[in-house]
Protein backbone atom coordinates (compact mmCIF):
# COMPACT_ATOMS: atom_id res chain seq x y z
CA UNK A 1 0.00 0.00 0.00
CA UNK A 2 0.99 3.63 -0.37
CA UNK A 3 0.67 5.90 2.64
CA UNK A 4 -1.38 9.06 2.17
CA UNK A 5 -2.14 11.99 4.43
CA UNK A 6 -5.84 12.08 5.38
CA UNK A 7 -7.87 15.23 5.81
CA UNK A 8 -8.65 16.08 9.41
CA UNK A 9 -12.18 14.99 10.36
CA UNK A 10 -12.88 18.51 11.70
CA UNK A 11 -11.78 22.09 11.07
CA UNK A 12 -8.31 23.12 12.24
CA UNK A 13 -9.81 25.36 14.92
CA UNK A 14 -12.46 22.85 16.07
CA UNK A 15 -10.53 21.50 19.07
CA UNK A 16 -9.69 24.89 20.56
CA UNK A 17 -9.00 25.86 23.28
CA UNK A 18 -7.71 22.38 24.20
CA UNK A 19 -5.69 21.99 21.00
CA UNK A 20 -5.08 25.07 18.87
CA UNK A 21 -5.30 25.58 15.14
CA UNK A 22 -1.56 26.29 15.09
CA UNK A 23 -0.80 22.96 16.77
CA UNK A 24 -2.97 21.04 14.31
CA UNK A 25 -1.48 22.81 11.32
CA UNK A 26 2.05 21.94 12.40
CA UNK A 27 1.24 18.47 13.69
CA UNK A 28 -0.95 17.30 10.81
CA UNK A 29 0.40 19.24 7.84
CA UNK A 30 4.11 19.03 8.68
CA UNK A 31 4.81 16.15 11.07
CA UNK A 32 2.26 13.58 9.89
CA UNK A 33 2.98 14.47 6.28
CA UNK A 34 6.69 13.81 6.90
CA UNK A 35 5.91 10.31 8.24
CA UNK A 36 3.86 9.63 5.10
CA UNK A 37 6.57 10.86 2.72
CA UNK A 38 9.45 9.13 4.52
CA UNK A 39 7.43 5.93 5.04
CA UNK A 40 6.57 5.72 1.34
CA UNK A 41 10.26 6.05 0.52
CA UNK A 42 11.13 3.21 2.92
CA UNK A 43 8.58 0.71 1.59
CA UNK A 44 8.96 1.45 -2.15
CA UNK A 45 10.21 -1.65 -3.98
CA UNK A 46 10.37 -3.79 -0.81
CA UNK A 47 8.39 -6.73 0.56
CA UNK A 48 6.42 -4.24 2.65
CA UNK A 49 4.96 -2.48 -0.37
CA UNK A 50 1.97 -4.81 -0.81
CA UNK A 51 1.10 -5.29 2.87
CA UNK A 52 -1.65 -3.54 4.81
CA UNK A 53 -0.53 -0.81 7.21
CA UNK A 54 -1.22 -3.04 10.23
CA UNK A 55 0.92 -5.81 8.74
CA UNK A 56 3.69 -3.36 7.84
CA UNK A 57 3.77 -2.10 11.43
CA UNK A 58 3.82 -5.60 12.91
CA UNK A 59 6.45 -6.93 10.49
CA UNK A 60 8.67 -3.87 10.94
CA UNK A 61 8.65 -4.49 14.68
CA UNK A 62 9.26 -8.24 14.31
CA UNK A 63 12.20 -7.48 11.97
CA UNK A 64 13.61 -4.75 14.28
CA UNK A 65 13.40 -2.34 11.33
CA UNK A 66 13.70 0.81 13.44
CA UNK A 67 13.27 3.31 10.61
CA UNK A 68 10.04 1.68 9.47
CA UNK A 69 8.83 1.10 13.04
CA UNK A 70 8.97 4.85 13.53
CA UNK A 71 7.65 6.06 10.15
CA UNK A 72 4.93 3.44 9.55
CA UNK A 73 4.16 3.33 13.27
CA UNK A 74 3.69 7.07 13.41
CA UNK A 75 1.48 6.98 10.31
CA UNK A 76 -0.71 4.28 11.89
CA UNK A 77 -0.79 6.13 15.22
CA UNK A 78 -1.74 9.44 13.65
CA UNK A 79 -4.41 8.03 11.34
CA UNK A 80 -6.22 7.06 14.53
CA UNK A 81 -5.07 10.01 16.67
CA UNK A 82 -7.03 12.50 14.59
CA UNK A 83 -10.13 10.32 14.95
CA UNK A 84 -9.61 9.68 18.65
CA UNK A 85 -10.43 13.37 19.11
CA UNK A 86 -13.52 15.43 18.43
CA UNK A 87 -14.92 18.80 19.48
CA UNK A 88 -16.67 18.57 22.87
CA UNK A 89 -15.30 15.09 23.46
CA UNK A 90 -14.06 13.38 26.59
CA UNK A 91 -15.97 13.05 29.82
CA UNK A 92 -17.32 10.14 31.80
CA UNK A 93 -20.18 9.20 29.48
CA UNK A 94 -18.62 6.29 27.58
CA UNK A 95 -20.30 3.69 25.31
CA UNK A 96 -21.17 0.22 26.56
CA UNK A 97 -18.16 -1.76 25.34
CA UNK A 98 -15.75 0.84 26.69
CA UNK A 99 -17.64 1.06 29.98
CA UNK A 100 -17.42 -2.73 30.44
CA UNK A 101 -13.65 -2.68 29.86
CA UNK A 102 -13.26 0.26 32.26
CA UNK A 103 -15.34 -1.39 34.98
CA UNK A 104 -13.33 -4.61 34.75
CA UNK A 105 -10.13 -2.55 35.05
CA UNK A 106 -11.28 -0.63 38.12
CA UNK A 107 -13.53 2.12 36.80
CA UNK A 108 -13.32 5.32 34.79
CA UNK A 109 -11.33 7.29 37.37
CA UNK A 110 -8.64 4.61 37.65
CA UNK A 111 -8.35 4.33 33.86
CA UNK A 112 -8.05 8.12 33.57
CA UNK A 113 -5.43 8.33 36.32
CA UNK A 114 -3.32 5.48 34.94
CA UNK A 115 -3.54 6.75 31.35
CA UNK A 116 -2.40 10.24 32.34
CA UNK A 117 0.37 8.75 34.47
CA UNK A 118 1.54 6.61 31.54
CA UNK A 119 1.82 9.72 29.38
CA UNK A 120 3.53 11.78 32.07
CA UNK A 121 6.12 9.08 32.76
CA UNK A 122 6.94 8.30 29.11
CA UNK A 123 10.46 9.70 29.00
CA UNK A 124 11.07 11.70 25.86
CA UNK A 125 8.87 11.13 22.81
CA UNK A 126 6.19 8.48 22.64
CA UNK A 127 2.58 7.61 23.33
CA UNK A 128 0.19 6.74 26.16
CA UNK A 129 -2.27 3.95 25.35
CA UNK A 130 -5.40 2.09 26.25
CA UNK A 131 -5.30 -1.29 24.56
CA UNK A 132 -7.03 -4.64 24.79
CA UNK A 133 -4.95 -7.77 25.25
CA UNK A 134 -6.46 -11.21 25.85
CA UNK A 135 -9.85 -9.59 26.35
CA UNK A 136 -8.74 -7.20 29.09
CA UNK A 137 -7.94 -3.50 29.12
CA UNK A 138 -4.31 -2.55 29.62
CA UNK A 139 -2.81 0.91 30.10
CA UNK A 140 0.65 1.24 28.65
CA UNK A 141 3.14 3.57 27.00
CA UNK A 142 5.56 3.21 24.12
CA UNK A 143 8.59 5.17 22.90
CA UNK A 144 8.82 7.01 19.60
CA UNK A 145 6.54 5.54 16.91
CA UNK A 146 5.81 2.21 18.59
CA UNK A 147 2.29 1.07 19.49
CA UNK A 148 0.60 -1.89 21.22
CA UNK A 149 -0.28 -3.52 17.88
CA UNK A 150 3.41 -4.35 17.55
CA UNK A 151 3.33 -6.45 20.73
CA UNK A 152 0.08 -8.30 20.20
CA UNK A 153 -2.49 -5.93 21.71
CA UNK A 154 -5.27 -3.94 20.03
CA UNK A 155 -4.89 -0.19 20.62
CA UNK A 156 -8.22 1.51 21.32
CA UNK A 157 -6.96 4.96 22.42
CA UNK A 158 -3.61 6.68 22.11
CA UNK A 159 -2.32 10.12 23.04
CA UNK A 160 0.75 11.52 21.34
CA UNK A 161 3.21 12.89 23.92
CA UNK A 162 5.84 14.08 21.44
CA UNK A 163 6.45 17.73 22.21
CA UNK A 164 5.07 18.87 18.85
CA UNK A 165 1.67 17.59 20.00
CA UNK A 166 1.40 19.97 22.93
CA UNK A 167 4.27 22.44 23.28
CA UNK A 168 2.62 25.33 21.40
CA UNK A 169 -0.42 25.15 23.70
CA UNK A 170 0.96 23.82 26.99
CA UNK A 171 4.72 24.44 26.84
CA UNK A 172 6.31 21.97 29.29
CA UNK A 173 3.04 21.12 31.10
CA UNK A 174 2.52 17.64 29.69
CA UNK A 175 0.18 16.60 32.55
CA UNK A 176 -2.19 19.48 31.73
CA UNK A 177 -2.23 18.45 28.08
CA UNK A 178 -3.06 14.84 28.98
CA UNK A 179 -5.82 15.95 31.33
CA UNK A 180 -7.31 18.22 28.65
CA UNK A 181 -7.11 15.41 26.09
CA UNK A 182 -8.89 12.86 28.29
CA UNK A 183 -11.48 15.26 29.71
CA UNK A 184 -12.34 17.33 26.63
CA UNK A 185 -11.20 15.74 23.37
CA UNK A 186 -11.59 11.94 23.34
CA UNK A 187 -14.04 10.58 20.79
CA UNK A 188 -15.38 7.66 22.83
CA UNK A 189 -17.47 6.35 19.92
CA UNK A 190 -14.31 5.92 17.82
CA UNK A 191 -12.64 4.23 20.80
CA UNK A 192 -15.53 1.78 21.03
CA UNK A 193 -15.27 1.10 17.31
CA UNK A 194 -11.69 -0.10 17.80
CA UNK A 195 -12.58 -2.51 20.61
CA UNK A 196 -12.13 -6.13 19.56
Amino acid sequence: MTFSLPELPYAYDALAPHMSQETLEFHHDKHHNAYVTTGNGLIAGTEFENLSLSKIVQKAYADSNQALINQAGQHYNHLHFWNWMKPNGGGKSVPGKVEALFNAYGGYDKVREDFIQAGVTQFGSGWAWLAVKDGSLIVTKTPNGENPLMTGAQPILGCDVWEHSYYIDYRNLRPKYLEAFFDNLVNWEYVEGMCP
